[in-house]
């Protein structure tokens, strides 16, 4: 099961990873990746282990980011992999087959690669530019997300794809009717002192368009 609404950590001058992750799923939040960059192995562990607990509390999945000995070692619900990260296929080897695997990508060629290399979800973007990510992909914008999920449709493509990359809550009705089964999000619930009702109207959002996919296939 592949949520629609995915977190992604992140730190800020006044909040942690873990303070923020926590107040995302105080909020309502049910998939947490857990993204730290620059930071040794053992950190990350050290963090993966106090998320996971933070998600357990809450009946939330949690994601790690980069990592795939961490994953395993937390036992944690998923795995996420960059563009630059190792293969979705050696990954697997590292932290099993019972955790869900996603792959970033910026084209439909990566999606195309990410696709036979086994992947669980895909998470494309970016939609616009965003401070989040260092080495940014190119943007792909509205447009670039109509053309490759219709190229995806043609292809027979069935597993969930996840909009990444500078998404703000008015964005969603126009990325969802392209296809996507989702959006992951960071800054717009970071520190938000509204993000309950941030979340709250986002997957009333996303249900709505599931629902109406439903019905109309």
């Amino acid at each position: 099961m592949i949520d629609q609404l995915h977190y992604i950590s992140q730190s800020t001058e006044n909040t942690s990873h873990l303070e923020a992750i926590e107040q995302v799923l105080q909020a309502g939040g049910k998939w947490i990746q857990l993204r730290v960059k620059d930071q040794p192995e053992t950190t990350v562990l050290e963090l993966a282990k106090a998320a996971n607990e933070l998600c357990k509390k809450f009946a939330a999945r949690l994601i790690i980011n980069d990592f795939p000995e961490v994953s395993k070692a937390v036992s944690a619900y998923g795995l996420h992999l960059g563009l630059n990260d190792m293969s979705i296929a050696k990954a697997r080897l590292i932290a099993g087959n019972k955790i869900k695997i996603g792959g970033t990508a910026n084209t439909f060629a990566d999606l195309q690669k990410r696709v036979a290399e086994g992947a669980d979800y895909i998470g494309l973007g970016p939609l616009r530019f965003t401070s989040t990510k260092k080495n940014l992909s190119p943007v792909i914008g509205f447009e670039g997300y109509a053309k490759i999920m219709e190229q995806v449709k043609k292809s027979g493509f069935t597993l969930p794809i996840i909009a990444i990359g500078g998404i703000t809550e008015a964005d969603l009705p126009e990325l969802l009717k392209t296809g996507l089964h989702g959006v992951a999000v960071s800054g717009i619930l970071t520190g938000k002192t509204d993000a309950e009702n941030r979340i709250k109207r986002m997957y009333s959002e996303l249900q709505k368009h599931q629902l109406s996919t439903t019905l109309n296939s």
